[in-house]
């Protein structure tokens, strides 16, 4: 790890670079729990149930994918929607902390949504108060909960009202659905009824813009704006004020950070890691040119995980499979020097291997940019 600049230091792109990856443990894996490394990332994308599971095993020295599974079980860590109205894998005891900072955030959410449109005039209050009776009876699909509520708003979309619920209560997707091996429809609860009522831990939206720093840091008021969809950032940054230095990028912008915010040599070799799909790693910035350099994002990414070469996206994979055979396309998008591509191919193995140990025939596909 580096020194930690002066305040007002400019910072090059790569020194952001190589403190991303440290503060995401992607510039060496680390020893620690599963549940530890998703607290310090605040949450995890999991837009796609198993995400998070590629996102640890890149980032963990040893990573048990069951085991990890079973603290979804026992409902020590929850799949809810969080920043950007997203489903996002958070520990259960920060789902309650973070879950009311995000309130009015997702309300201007849905108020802007097609949803909204739908539901012009309707009194939303008794509608949430029957949902959360009828989520906390049994757990209901969102199609199931708008039929539902439906028969007692008649001439309203169904599926407006059920995402009205969605965005306005504290709902999780309950397991089996997000753990390994297993799967079941999305079917939802309230975050309360899931896990018993505990008391919610007091936080503020000062803390949880302390956290993102730690995690992704430093960043510009509109990165954060970008990766929490949180209002008045600016109003946030002064109230943390002589809490938090300031840095400078090579454009002249101001970065803020925390004050023990940890920080990596520019010159630290960086080591090739393959990411799923979403991950914040790469979502949470308006500019993300700290993690791009060459490879310009667009609609060929979607339904794609990513690599990074040199601390950067080199690349895109998808796996496909079949009850007996497995393949993973890897798919090289930035020159890349012969000797760090056969490390991009041996960490594929790697990743195939975990994805897919039943597989009776597994086949590396690499492309060439």
């Amino acid at each position: 790890m580096a020194d930690r600049p002066d305040d007002g230091a400019v910072l090059d792109r790569r020194t952001l670079n190589r403190t991303l990856l440290a503060r995401q443990f992607l510039l060496e894996r680390v020893d620690a729990s599963p549940l530890d490394v998703v607290r310090q990332l605040v949450a995890m994308q999991s837009q796609v149930p198993l995400d998070p599971y590629v996102g640890l095993w890149s980032r963990l020295d040893e990573f048990d994918p069951d085991a990890f599974g079973e603290s979804l079980l026992e409902r020590r860590a929850v799949r809810m929607t969080l920043l950007r109205v997203t489903l996002h894998l958070v520990t259960s005891e920060d789902a309650l902390r973070l879950r009311p900072l995000l309130q009015p955030m997702l309300e201007r959410a849905f108020a802007s949504s097609a949803f909204a449109r739908e539901l012009d005039g309707l009194d939303l209050a008794p509608v949430l108060v029957r949902a959360t009776e009828l989520l906390e009876r049994r757990a209901l699909t969102t199609a199931q909960l708008g039929v539902e509520l439906g028969e007692e708003w008649p001439g309203y979309d169904t599926n407006a009202l059920a995402y009205a619920v969605r965005h306005l209560l504290p709902v999780v997707q309950i397991t089996p659905r997000g753990v390994w091996g297993r799967s079941l429809q999305a079917t939802m609860t309230t975050l309360g009824a899931w896990l018993d009522d505990p008391p919610a831990p007091s936080s503020t939206v000062e803390e949880l813009v302390s956290a993102y720093l730690r995690a992704f840091g430093p960043a510009t008021a509109a990165d954060i704006r970008a990766w929490s969809w949180l209002p008045d950032v600016r109003s946030t940054l002064d109230r943390l004020g002589s809490r938090l230095r300031m840095y400078r990028d090579e454009r002249g912008r101001v970065l803020f950070d925390v004050e023990d915010g940890l920080f990596a040599d520019p010159a630290t070799p960086a080591p090739v890691r393959f990411l799923p799909q979403y991950d914040n790693v790469f979502l949470s910035y308006a500019d993300r040119s700290r993690i791009m350099d060459g490879v310009t994002w667009d609609h060929t990414f979607m339904h794609r995980g990513v690599f990074l070469a040199d601390g950067f996206i080199a690349g895109a994979w998808k796996l496909t499979r079949t009850k007996r055979e497995a393949s993973l396309v890897v798919d090289v998008r930035a020159r890349v020097r012969p000797a760090l591509r056969r490390e991009v191919l041996g960490e594929a193995e790697a990743l195939l291997a975990f994805l897919a140990p039943d597989a009776t025939v597994r086949r590396l596909a690499p492309t060439r940019a």
